[in-house]
């Protein structure tokens, strides 16, 4: 099959590129996307929406690019989705919702095998030099939270990351109200991101959390909770987009216990590429002899040996 893009990775044969959409070939899903100027979404080549007239056309590399362009997902084709890979939500409908309960309630973490694509998580990590996307970037040494720097996207989310929140919110709100009732705390969270979201509003808190994280040789993470008001979710998600071993060393994500009369307990995830952490945000319930007691967790990153660390946090309350 010929390939669209030249030698530079990124000019695209529009020639070839309009054929395939013309011909609404599956071959170059993945290859590209088309975005539409008079629709304002992009599609994949295969389609199968109304043809758009060719002088309104544009073509792209990646969907990270039509993304910062302004384009949004064709939600007829699914174009978010990389070539041969279900949509975000189909990913995680699929994943064993009922052990990962079990791992986060035991050990206040439940990792997965990569749920992103090797393609995603690269677009993920050029999106970090586009400043237009974030709301507000943290320099670690400044404010000694340790080495490295962190921003805040801003709304609207990029569409992948939109997705994964939104997702993966209604698995875990079940969760996270049977923690809260072994807890015997009152606060319940209802069904929906979106519901939450309105609670969090409510409360003073409309900036969004999602964050992209970059650490160089030397960087780390210091313990601590990410807590931005009074409405706060129980469990957040972290998603490595380098490949830990290949793109750096060390840089492992740690979580640290403090359980009541008794000494701290630490957990070390290594990760993987594409793969998702959810874990606790403040406290979890914890079974002992006389029922359920709370359990204080924070969580932070060892220090980065070698190369370079990026990863995506999914926090699902808002902050003020």
């Amino acid at each position: 099959m010929p390939a669209v893009l030249m030698n530079d990775s990124s000019a695209i044969d529009e020639t070839l590129a309009w054929a395939a959409v013309e011909a609404r070939d599956r071959r170059f899903d993945g290859q590209f996307v088309y975005a539409v100027r008079t629709t304002g979404v992009y599609c994949r080549p295969s389609c199968p929406s109304r043809l758009p007239l060719r002088r309104n056309v544009e073509f792209y590399s990646a969907i990270d690019l039509a993304q910062a362009a302004g384009f949004r997902a064709c939600r007829r084709c699914g174009s978010t989705a990389v070539h041969g890979v279900a949509s975000i939500a189909s990913r995680l409908a699929t994943l064993d919702w009922a052990a990962l309960e079990r791992s986060l309630t035991q050990h206040g973490y439940a990792a997965t095998a990569p749920v992103l694509a090797r393609e995603e998580c690269e677009a993920l990590v050029r999106l970090y030099a586009d400043s237009t996307r974030f709301r507000a970037r943290v320099d670690m040494a400044r404010h000694r939270f340790g080495e490295g720097e962190y921003k805040y996207l801003s709304d609207p989310l990029p569409e992948l990351i939109a997705e994964l929140r939104e997702h993966a919110y209604p698995h875990l709100a079940p969760i996270a109200n049977r923690w809260a009732e072994a807890l015997g705390k009152k606060e319940r969270f209802p069904a929906k991101l979106a519901e939450f979201l309105a609670e969090c509003a409510e409360a003073g808190q409309t900036k969004p959390t999602p964050l992209l994280l970059r650490y160089e040789a030397d960087g780390y993470n210091c313990l601590h909770q990410d807590i931005y008001g009074d409405v706060a979710f129980p469990i957040q998600l972290l998603v490595f987009l380098n490949e830990p071993g290949v793109d750096y060393t060390g840089g492992e994500f740690v979580l640290v216990e403090q359980r009541p009369r008794a000494q701290s307990a630490v957990e070390i995830v290594p990760g993987v590429q594409g793969g998702l952490v959810f874990f606790t945000t403040r406290e979890r319930p914890a079974r002992g002899t006389r029922g359920f007691y709370r359990v204080n967790v924070r969580h932070g990153v060892s220090r980065v040996r070698s190369g370079l660390r990026h990863t995506l946090g999914v926090i699902f309350h808002n902050a003020r």
